[in-house]
């Protein structure tokens, strides 16, 4: 007796289907997402956003133009700079005041290289903001996104 090939299953080949799609649409929705959406500027963690965003890109001038005069006194006339740029900066919490704001952050740093391929850490830290004629500065920022007007200079 002689066997008839047997033909594909239906079922296999509309599961199979189903799961390619799955597979497409996940990585379009990873390839098109955006970056945060930008927060309110005048608000004090908007401040912080804008200025993290500047320090990451290495943009000391706006960064500077965030800080009190308190904050860029402490610059000593050059960027400080601990450790490498993080990579990027996540909002925790804000606490607003009349006159005064504490933005708590999470601040993430990622290598590319190492013992056993590339790794993340982070670490939480907080802002000081001061309000000044109705506009939130940053009167102390983290060590690790202390800019100053200056060159970046890795340690």
């Amino acid at each position: 007796m002689e066997e008839t090939p047997r033909k594909p299953d239906r079922i296999l080949l509309a599961l199979l289907g189903v799961v390619g799609l799955l597979v497409v649409v996940a990585l379009a929705v990873v390839f098109t997402r955006g970056g945060p959406p930008p927060l309110d500027p005048a608000s004090a963690a908007g401040v912080v956003q804008q200025y993290s965003t500047a320090v990451i890109d290495g943009d000391t001038e706006t960064a500077d133009s965030y800080l009190t005069d308190n904050a860029r006194s402490m610059c000593g006339g050059g960027y400080y700079s601990g450790e490498p740029r993080p990579s990027r900066v996540v909002l925790v919490s804000t606490t607003e005041r009349p006159d005064s704001a504490t933005v708590r952050v999470s601040i993430v740093h990622s290598a590319q290289d190492g013992p056993f391929g590339p790794s993340e850490y982070e670490m939480e830290d907080s802002f000081r903001l001061s309000k000044v004629d109705g506009k939130w500065l940053i009167d102390q920022a983290p060590y690790v996104l202390q800019a100053c007007d200056g060159p970046l200079v890795k340690r």
